[in-house]
């Protein structure tokens, strides 16, 4: 009797192992694919200071102004990437005249990178933890408490929900993907939940990527 309840005790650790791992398979590869079609916007400020903070906001908008005037005729990812990486100076520039103006003298550093982003809920639309491209600006000691959102597609400008599901459609998002982001999936929290909770399981595992986080 005992051997017997030991053979279902096995066959059942067995089988949640393998429906976890399963489950954690699928996450991988469905975070990896959304975020191949997204370029996120990483802006670090200075300190926590209230004048540092505020900076960092209208840097952040004088940088999606002109990121989104460049990338106007961008189709996907890989082409918004590739329009940016000779404006990342322009982009600089472009942070250095909102810091000149407020009488500022931090340094400013542009780039793109890998980065490692948690879960974040914005209006109309979310995004799962996991490693993403992004346009990283990074304003004097980078200190400060940080803002992140999405340059391409530029859903932090879109308003409601259908026009995140438009812009994302049109910028090559599936219809499970855009479902997904917009919640009209609806697992999408325990869906994002087991993400997040994948990821970092293999973070902590030295199986994750070893991209730097989004966050202090």
């Amino acid at each position: 009797m005992i051997s017997n309840k030991l053979r279902l005790w096995e066959a059942a650790l067995f089988l949640a192992f393998g429906l976890t791992l399963t489950a954690g398979v699928w996450s991988s590869a469905s975070a990896s694919a959304l975020a191949d079609q997204v370029l996120r916007l990483h802006v670090v400020a200075n300190s926590d200071s209230p004048q540092d903070q505020a900076l960092k906001l209208q840097v952040r908008d004088a940088v999606l102004d002109r990121a989104g005037e460049l990338l106007g005729g961008a189709s996907s990812q890989a082409e918004a990437e590739q329009i940016l990486t000779p404006h990342l100076e322009e982009l600089g520039w472009a942070a250095r005249a909102v810091l000149d103006q407020a009488g500022c003298d931090d340094a400013v550093a542009v780039s793109l990178d890998n980065q490692w982003f948690p879960t974040k809920v914005y209006d109309g639309f979310s995004l799962p933890a996991g490693t993403y491209r992004a346009l990283r600006i990074v304003i004097g000691e980078g200190q400060g408490q940080n803002w992140w959102c999405v340059v391409f597609p530029p859903l932090c400008l879109a308003t409601v929900t259908e026009e995140v599901a438009s812009t994302a459609t049109q910028a090559g998002l599936s219809e499970d993907q855009v479902n997904l982001i917009t919640g009209q999936d609806g697992g999408y929290v325990l869906k994002f939940k087991f993400m997040e909770w994948w990821d970092s399981l293999l973070h902590i595992l030295g199986l994750g990527d070893a991209s730097p986080q989004a966050q202090r």
